[in-house]
């Protein structure tokens, strides 16, 4: 549009913040999300602040399915790839995050979760038969694990890292990108839309850990606010109303510009753990995350557009709380 030509008139569907606005409140949203598990984890077992996420999430969700008068997702095979997504992409991953941050700060946390990308193309070579590697992408894989060996200290044999706390936020990343494959094989041409997908497939995760919580935990004696407050923050802001600014961020500006959110979430994570929770960071750790950064987007590069298919937006994007893929250059965007 030229400088001269008049706006148009906003209809009333219109978003009534510009998307620039959301993708701003999106980043931060997901950024602080490790900072709410953190503080969750002080008054309720990891179990628990996964279930309470995935709860106050799916409320959410409900609601706009109910407002928006969307339909749920129809057949029993799609309902029997969901409960595996919801596992992949929501209860597992959400649950080793919880663990993992029982032991590692929230910065560390933040920055393994942005390994999901390298860990989608490590996959994707042996899954994705039609994803072949390039020098670029291939070089990106390698930059990325430096940047990871650089978090960790590797050159100091990881003195002063709990390597469980870390193995399970970098099980959890792994977990993404496992989760993201097995949707793409198997739930793209479902017909149903991604709100209807995504309210579901968290759905199924509250379920999911609604039967395991009680098994591995006990009614807390005591609930203290601030805790609380994170787990409802985490479910009802970062699992359900992030979704939302997604799903209308996407549809607004594309799938490429939406995954930008991807390099932006690292670093809130960092300043949040440090400013709120007043967490150590040592020079390697920011030096470290730049280079696993640098390192994903190079994995996510392309000599070439393949071209796509007559598939709708509906049926090529999976809004999961764990991924989100660009149909048209195979972008994955790791989420809190």
């Amino acid at each position: 549009m030229s400088p001269a030509a008049p706006s148009p008139a906003r209809t009333p569907s219109s978003p009534l913040l510009d998307w620039r606005v959301r993708f701003g409140a999106l980043a931060l949203i997901w950024g602080f999300s490790f900072l709410f598990i953190k503080v969750g984890t002080e008054g309720f077992a990891p179990f628990q602040v996964t279930f309470g996420r995935l709860f106050f999430g799916t409320a959410v969700l409900a609601v706009a399915i109910v407002v928006k008068r969307d339909r749920l997702p129809r057949g029993a095979r799609v309902w029997g790839h969901l409960t595996v997504a919801a596992f992949l992409l929501n209860a597992l991953p959400f649950s080793l995050f919880s663990y993992a941050e029982l032991t590692i700060p929230s910065t560390l946390a933040g920055i393994c979760n942005a390994t999901t990308p390298l860990w989608g193309m490590l996959l994707s070579l042996v899954a994705l038969s039609e994803d072949r590697p390039t020098r670029v992408r291939a070089a990106g894989l390698g930059i990325g694990f430096v940047g990871v060996l650089t978090v960790l200290g590797a050159w100091q044999g990881f003195s002063g890292l709990d390597v469980t706390g870390t193995a399970l936020a970098l099980l959890a990343s792994f977990s993404y990108a496992v989760g993201w494959i097995y949707v793409r094989r198997t739930l793209s041409g479902t017909g149903a839309s991604h709100l209807s997908l995504a309210g579901s497939q968290v759905g199924l995760a509250t379920l999911q850990l609604a039967v395991v919580t009680p098994l591995f935990t006990s009614v807390p004696e005591s609930v203290e606010l601030m805790p609380l407050l994170a787990v409802i923050a985490l479910g009802a802001l970062g699992t359900g109303y992030a979704m939302l600014l997604q799903y209308g961020v996407v549809a607004e500006v594309g799938p490429t510009t939406a995954a930008m959110v991807t390099y932006f979430i690292p670093v809130i994570a960092t300043a949040a753990g440090v400013a709120v929770l007043d967490e150590r960071l040592t020079w390697n750790t920011p030096v470290g995350a730049l280079v696993v950064l640098a390192g994903a987007a190079l994995t996510q590069t392309r000599t070439s557009t393949r071209k796509a298919g007559a598939r709708t937006v509906a049926e090529r994007l999976s809004l999961s709380r764990a991924t989100l893929r660009d149909p048209r250059e195979d972008k994955i965007v790791p989420r809190a």
